[in-house]
């Protein structure tokens, strides 16, 4: 309703796609916690991706810039929110000693964003594979070894990144801590 006339200047159209984008948006937050189901599914689109590209035997210009938009939002995903680097301290920066308050690290990309982009781009070039106006006549090797330099490079600036900082981008599942627990536990087994 636009409140002068009360009628609804939604057109049928954008009300389908108002819908379609509610039920998707359903679907994509039911598979939140379901991390690596979500990753299985989208090494599976990427395989038939690959698959395509194979036994079409072109689109490589396409796969060459996917490959460089993925590399792009790898460093997104390794790269801690608040850089030391780029911003001044303020408080909020990553412990660069032992003796530092511990800071949880937090992505500039998170993992769930990282993965919905990624499957995102696969099925747009995937898409892509269907138009002959896309299979650009290239020389795959080249860019094949382009894009590998380019892989190393920004890896070892990231690696660097990580190492002058003392951050870990990963941790799998929640850390365990024995302390007193364990010795609890270590003497009830004594009294039996």
């Amino acid at each position: 309703m636009d409140g002068l006339g009360g009628s609804s200047t939604e057109t049928p159209v954008s009300k389908k796609l108002h819908e379609f984008s509610r039920i998707y948006q359903y679907y994509l937050d039911k598979t939140t916690p379901h991390a690596v189901p979500r990753w299985v599914g989208t090494a599976i689109i990427a395989l038939i991706y690959g698959i395509r590209v194979y036994f079409v035997q072109g689109f490589y210009i396409i796969t060459y810039g996917l490959g460089i938009y993925i590399l792009n939002l790898l460093i997104g995903f390794l790269t801690p929110l608040i850089d030391p680097e780029l911003e001044a301290s303020d408080g909020a920066v990553l412990p660069t000693k032992g003796s530092d308050e511990f800071k949880p690290f937090i992505r500039r990309l998170p993992e769930f964003k990282f993965w919905h982009t990624i499957t995102k781009a696969f099925c747009i070039a995937f898409v892509m594979t269907f138009f002959s106006v896309f299979d650009v006549p290239v020389f795959w090797p080249i860019l094949l070894c382009y894009w590998v330099v380019l892989f190393v490079l920004t890896m070892k600036r990231q690696i660097a990144h990580m190492i002058k900082y003392r951050y870990v981008p990963f941790s799998i599942g929640k850390q365990k801590y024995g302390g007193k627990k364990s010795g609890a536990a270590a003497s009830g087994s004594r009294a039996d």
